[in-house]
């Protein structure tokens, strides 16, 4: 037997048990590559409206340092400009929390103690995880390089393009397998990897910002920060911009790195057990973690700490970037009306910053989906079944847990709201005014997220097995009609899926209260079906 037997078997398995989070993956990403690029061709159609806006975002080091630098005037210089950032990113955390998913967690449940009984090689599991999330990151970049070049862009930049996207992917898979190794638990590896990702992204932005404009003012030559980072690797390509291949093959230079590196790791470790220790906790607990809602806070705070951060930071980054929008669009309708399209009003400023406060809500949203998935979680993990073995019922554990949520999303949303008009009103002269404005905004986007919660919970409490995959499938759904689907000039039927469509444009337009409340009864509805199918369901499914 060698290090790497069984390692075809366990990839078949890792195919069985992920097969509609990789179809998703393999088949969204395109199609969201799709629409982006395709909304960016109809914003941007001629050369004299791709020429102001690479004038606007080479000078502006706002729009160079959340979409990188642009490579050119070309249509599709402008689409990798516009998408790239969005696309890596969600590459990028797919990637590793794949890995993490069968390396990990695999151990913390016990799984690889149970698979490592048979004829199976110590570099078996690691290898397969990598096999296969590699091979999901090449399918999803040669559908999304054919997604491009069906939205009208040329070939080869497409093909570009697509690489730097799947480039990221498979760099991010070489640093899951290294914090797998690392950490103890899956929650701490997947935070590691996070935080690669966060670093990453800041080494890209600093590259950029520091970067010098070529002389006609559209192209941006990044600094030597942005090439220590795999996010900027795939700028460096230059897609639809004079291409550069050879970049291509650094991603894989650091997967083979960090292969080897974990396969290092590995042989200086016990199964189960990490190169970090956890840290010791105290001998008694608090007294506050003996009732549900003091242990939901518990577990809930490190990553609504995390998420609060990450929104600040770019809640003011938006608001300072309000005062530059109209010198960005004033020579292009079309991105006048695309911004009417997703905030609505005359105003375009007011226009931008609903739609950034929209955006912030589709974000948030993704907050309550994890908050609300960690009670799959836990009764996949049995500790749900022992929490119900004490005096709690169903009822309460449950609806401690969706207000937990509930809570988490509104302080988020408010946060948003603040720190979007404090950089506004930094600009404008007016800060307090202008963050209480947005943050009172930023708070009528609630009775959205309760949707969400609500289909989360009830999904949770019909079909368990299948809540985590549609959840997110719903949460993705949501995004696309939300936000995208006014741009692609979709039917109002298919828009009024997403309970975000119904949110008032506020400050855009002025606050209508009666879809709010519809929005807060139909949440309402669904966080009732959910607890009634908890209730009467077997525990664990």
């Amino acid at each position: 037997m060698t290090a790497l037997t069984g390692t075809r078997r366990l990839a078949r398995l890792v195919l069985r048990r992920d097969r509609i989070r990789l179809a998703i993956w393999v088949l969204g990403t395109p199609l969201l590559g799709y629409a982006l690029a395709g909304s960016v061709v109809g914003i941007y159609p001629d050369e004299a409206a791709r020429q102001g806006y690479a004038t606007t975002s080479a000078s502006s080091l706002v729009a160079r340092a959340f979409n990188g630098p642009i490579a050119g005037t070309d249509v599709g210089a402008v689409a990798v400009a516009e998408t790239y950032v969005t696309l890596a990113l969600i590459v990028a955390l797919l990637s590793t929390f794949a890995v993490t998913r069968h390396t990990r967690q695999n151990e913390e449940t016990g799984r690889a103690e149970l698979l490592g009984a048979s004829v199976v090689g110590r570099y078996a599991p690691l290898t397969a995880a990598l096999l296969v999330v590699v091979a999901a990151n090449v399918a999803a970049a040669a559908l999304l390089a054919v997604a491009l070049a069906g939205a009208g862009l040329p070939l080869a930049g497409s093909v570009a393009a697509a690489g730097a996207v799947g480039g990221v992917g498979v760099a991010f898979t070489g640093v899951a397998a290294v914090t797998a190794q690392v950490s103890v638990t899956s929650r701490g590896a997947n935070a590691l990897a996070a935080a690669v990702v966060g670093l990453s992204f800041v080494l890209r932005a600093a590259g950029d910002v520091f970067g010098d404009t070529s002389v006609d003012g559209t192209r941006v030559e990044s600094a030597w920060p942005s090439w220590l980072s795999p996010l900027g690797w795939g700028n460096q390509v230059r897609a639809f911009g004079g291409e550069r291949w050879w970049v291509l093959a650094l991603p894989f230079a650091l997967l083979l790195a960090g292969v080897a590196l974990a396969y290092a790791l590995a042989e200086r470790r016990d199964q189960g057990g990490g190169l970090v220790a956890p840290r010791r906790k105290p001998a008694t607990g608090a007294a506050w973690l003996l009732s549900p809602a003091g242990l939901a806070w518990r577990m809930q705070r490190g990553t609504l700490l995390g998420w609060a951060v990450g929104i600040a930071v770019l809640g003011v980054s938006m608001g300072v970037a309000a005062d530059e929008f109209n010198a960005m669009i004033e020579q292009n309708p079309a991105a006048a009306e695309a911004i009417n399209a997703m905030g609505g009003g005359a105003d375009l400023v007011d226009a931008y910053l609903a739609a950034m406060l929209g955006l912030f809500a589709l974000t948030i949203g993704a907050y309550v989906v994890q908050a609300l998935l960690r009670v799959r979680g836990d009764e996949a993990d049995g500790v749900l079944e022992a929490a119900l073995a004490t005096a709690v019922s169903r009822t309460r554990w449950l609806g401690t847990q969706v207000l937990a949520a509930a809570l988490g999303a509104l302080a988020l949303l408010l946060l948003a709201g603040l720190t979007t008009g404090l950089g506004y009103g930094l600009v404008t002269g007016d800060p307090l005014g202008e963050a209480i404005a947005l943050g009172g905004a930023a708070l009528l986007r609630l009775p959205a997220l309760l949707v969400v919660a609500g289909v989360v919970t009830a999904l949770f409490g019909l079909l368990p097995r299948r809540s985590v995959v549609l959840s997110w499938t719903a949460l993705l759904v949501f995004l696309l009609l939300g936000q995208l689907g006014a741009v692609l000039e979709l039917p109002q039927a298919a828009l009024n899926v997403s309970p975000y469509t119904h949110v008032p444009s506020v400050p855009a337009v002025d606050p209508a209260m009666l879809p709010l409340v519809v929005l807060a009864g139909v949440a309402a509805a669904l966080l009732a079906v959910g607890v009634a199918g908890f209730r009467h369901r077997d525990v664990p499914s």
